[in-house]
């Protein structure tokens, strides 16, 4: 079974690529993930180009979550895309 990297592995390979220090790359991550938050509790959808969109829609009793892959990631998961990029 393979081991899926957690928030300090990811962490830490942000600090690596971008050679900020741990202590901004965990508030910058920490930010941005919590504006992703605050945007689709008020309704709004967040679309991260090259990756997806998140949106959250009401159903019955409940809200509904959804993420849609970009292209790219269709093409990566080898589901139906237009993608033609690297991958």
């Amino acid at each position: 079974m393979t081991k899926r990297p957690g928030q300090d592995e990811l962490l830490e390979k942000v600090v690596g690529r971008t050679g900020v220090v741990p202590e901004v790359a965990a508030a910058v991550v920490d930010a941005f993930l919590d504006e992703i938050y605050q945007s689709i509790k008020q309704g709004q959808p967040v679309t991260l180009r090259n990756f997806g969109s998140f949106y959250a829609r009401p159903a019955r009793d409940s809200w509904v979550f959804k993420f849609a892959p970009s292209q790219k990631w269709r093409a990566m998961l080898g589901w139906s895309s237009t993608y033609t990029g690297e991958l």
